[in-house]
């Protein structure tokens, strides 16, 4: 078992899993889709077995893995994502990320997300400083298939759409300062969101479901469909104008 704690292992895992990422993308032995699939199952195997081995008597839940109902009796699951953004990793793109987080009680404690193709990690135990933006507000949104909700939203603000691949990179744009507003309806899962929230709320941004409740993980049905992440005062006004719109179709 490793004498890593909780922080540091989960970077170590995050790093190395996307180096294997960037070494299997550059391999040529593979391309698009095929590219795609490779990358979720060699990151995976590797996660599984390093969770297994660090830390035996914890959860796991990963989405390239069948799910093991025992999890739900633990306090301390890891919760990951091999691969978030598998379209743009088999586009040779540097959009993705790899997310491992830890989940104690339900909470998202302790998370990492590598972005790889930059390369960067960010973690709960080094949170960056979130820079102020004094101009126009930037909005997240999704590369192929923007959430209307978020259009809207951005349209009430005046916001910049600002269009990108996984939701790791997004959540890590806006702990970067790169962009303000990461607002997802579209549906997500548990694993695409648990290390992104747990680093985004170390940074002190404002991290909930899009009514303003909490994330809550660890649950019998892992769909975690919305999200909102924030620096504090924009997050009111998200949150406000939410509040006051009819649904969105589509």
């Amino acid at each position: 078992m490793s004498a890593m704690n909780d922080v540091e292992l989960a970077r170590h895992i995050a790093e190395t899993a996307g180096r294997i990422l960037v070494e299997l993308q550059g391999s040529g032995l593979f391309e698009g889709k095929t590219l795609g699939k490779a990358g979720d199952r060699t990151a995976n195997a590797f996660i599984m077995e390093a969770l297994a081995t660090n830390r035996p008597d914890d959860g796991i839940l990963s989405e390239e893995e069948k799910d093991n109902p025992e999890r739900l009796k633990a306090s301390r699951v890891w919760i990951v994502d091999p691969l978030d953004g598998t379209r743009e990793y088999g586009e040779g793109r540097t959009d993705w990320a790899v997310h491992v987080a830890l989940s104690i009680d339900g909470q998202p404690a302790i998370g990492a997300v590598a972005l790889p193709g930059f390369p960067l990690t960010l973690c709960t135990g080094e949170p960056p400083v979130v820079p102020a933006n004094p101009g126009k507000l930037r909005m997240l949104v999704s590369r192929t298939r923007p959430a209307a909700e978020a259009v809207a939203v951005a349209e009430a603000l005046d916001a910049e759409l600002v269009p990108m691949g996984s939701a790791g990179a997004k959540a890590m744009a806006v702990v970067r300062g790169e962009a303000d507003i990461y607002l997802h309806t579209g549906g997500q899962y548990e694993w695409d969101n648990c290390a992104p929230a747990a680093v985004a709320q170390a940074a002190g941004l404002h991290v909930s479901r899009v009514d303003g409740s909490p994330l809550v993980y660890n649950n019998a049905d892992p769909y975690l469909p919305d999200l909102l992440i924030a620096p504090k005062a924009i997050a009111e006004r998200v949150l406000s104008l939410l509040k006051t719109m009819e649904p969105v179709a589509g």
